[in-house]
């Protein structure tokens, strides 16, 4: 991959930040509800203690970095990140809802930390590293401002066939020519599906896997329509695509996602499954 790539890549994941930070705004306590198990094997596993300083990084709208800064009863040693100045706008807002006033909101690029080396005691990153241009100079980062010690915890997303809650509509705005196939070098919610693939990666940043589980989770939806509703507020590069559908083209794939989730129909409307992949590495 070349550099003028992978720049590429950077811009479009920063426009796609930019773009659904209000809606992952507004879904914030759906998602953190669904996500619930991911963020607490995250916690238990990095082990917070008190006087540690924490890194999170495309802390979005910033619950796991709370929740764990919460545990060491200092605000003021989480620095909480992310590339999107909108998204991190959404984390200041959700830490000050919280009374947590000395969090330390910075704008960070992952791959390119502007931080000390040997500064952090832990490291958080929630469904943040498959979708960066150079996952490996992500990590690379991480392990270097990693004190001797220091834990790292992140959290992918499995394999396609495990998530349909987004891997279904991804495959029909991929049908339709409204989103490019999956292969490498495009930004995918599944570019660190593989365990061996994300093992690959912690290993060539210098990181000794401790601890990988899957982790189901479970999203709940009324109808499509607001299924629909969440997906263009939120899903990244499929979100962008949505809304550039003409109603009729929406109506089209509205029902071909009926057709697709046939089998997750409950008395409650949709109960859609999904598997996260989590990872401890020191």
């Amino acid at each position: 991959m070349t550099p003028n790539t992978i720049e590429e890549l950077r811009h479009a994941s920063y426009q796609v930040s930019q773009a659904i930070a209000p809606g992952w705004e507004r879904w914030r306590a759906f998602l953190e509800e669904a996500l619930a198990p991911v963020r607490e094997w995250m916690i238990r596993e990095l082990g917070p203690q008190p006087g540690d300083t924490l890194l999170e990084l495309a802390a979005g709208a910033g619950d796991t970095g709370f929740q764990a800064a919460a545990i060491t009863g200092q605000a003021d040693h989480l620095i909480s990140t992310d590339l999107s100045p909108a998204m991190l706008e959404v984390a200041r807002r959700r830490g000050a809802e919280l009374g947590l006033g000395d969090v330390d909101f910075q704008l960070i690029d992952a791959e390119r930390a502007e931080l000390d080396t040997d500064s952090v005691d832990g490291v958080l990153c929630r469904f943040g590293y498959m979708l960066m241009a150079d996952p490996a100079a992500a990590l690379s980062e991480s392990r270097r401002v990693l004190r001797p010690g220091g834990r790292l915890v992140l959290a992918v997303w499995g394999i396609p066939e495990r998530n349909p809650f987004f891997a279904a509509i991804a495959a029909i705005l991929a049908r339709r020519g409204h989103l490019p196939p999956p292969g490498p070098g495009a930004l995918s919610p599944f570019s660190m599906a593989s365990p061996d693939r994300t093992r690959e990666l912690l290993a060539a940043a210098g990181f000794c896997v401790v601890s990988m589980d899957e982790i189901a989770v479970r999203f709940f939806f009324r109808d499509i329509e607001q299924y629909l509703t969440f997906v263009a507020d939120t899903a990244g590069p499929a979100a962008l695509a949505l809304r550039g559908l003409s109603q009729q083209e929406r109506e089209e794939v509205k029902a071909q996602l009926k057709d697709a989730f046939g089998t997750f129909v409950t008395q409650r409307g949709y109960e859609l499954p999904g598997s996260a992949l989590a990872t401890a590495a020191s």
